[in-house]
């Protein structure tokens, strides 16, 4: 899933994500990614989940890419979809921390992006990343003492 509304980038990001045979789902502002994540949560749309959400956070109109990265984490059903924020701007140290507070992103990537090659590495390893941290657990096996019980030795 990518949100962006930089044409160039946007066309490059969706011809990268066909080449690594891909399909991806495109949005151009915060208003229609926010839709369309409130209709699959509805149940509206029956739709493969994306592995991946690439989210620039200034957009046209009223929703800011943080709204959006905000509400795929309330989402039931996309909470837990790794969130990459790319950016052209620098935002001072505290607004930063309240971004990164609302989106919760996996990974953060200035603008302009990294080169072909590495950019799908650094995207593999965040889905990888992602996917390893919401495996369950094992429970553990209590602790023995040690000591062997003994049974009737006669």
């Amino acid at each position: 899933m990518v949100v962006e509304d930089e044409p160039a980038i946007f066309e490059l990001l969706m011809a990268m994500f066909d080449m690594w045979g891909i399909a991806g789902r495109a949005f151009i502002d915060g208003e229609e990614a926010n839709t369309w994540i409130d209709d699959v949560d509805a149940g509206r749309l029956k739709v493969d989940l994306p592995e991946l959400v690439l989210l620039d956070l200034r957009l046209p109109g009223e929703v800011q890419g943080w709204d959006v990265g905000a509400r795929l984490r309330r989402s039931p059903k996309l909470k837990d979809v790794p969130i990459v924020v790319i950016t052209a701007y620098t935002f001072s140290p505290e607004r930063r921390a309240e971004i990164e507070a609302l989106v919760k992103p996996d990974l953060w990537l200035g603008k302009p992006l990294p080169k072909h090659n590495q950019l799908q590495a650094q995207l593999e390893e965040t889905i990888a990343k992602k996917r390893e941290s919401l495996k369950p657990v094992a429970p553990k096996s209590p602790p023995t003492s040690g000591r062997r019980s003994r049974q009737n030795s006669r």
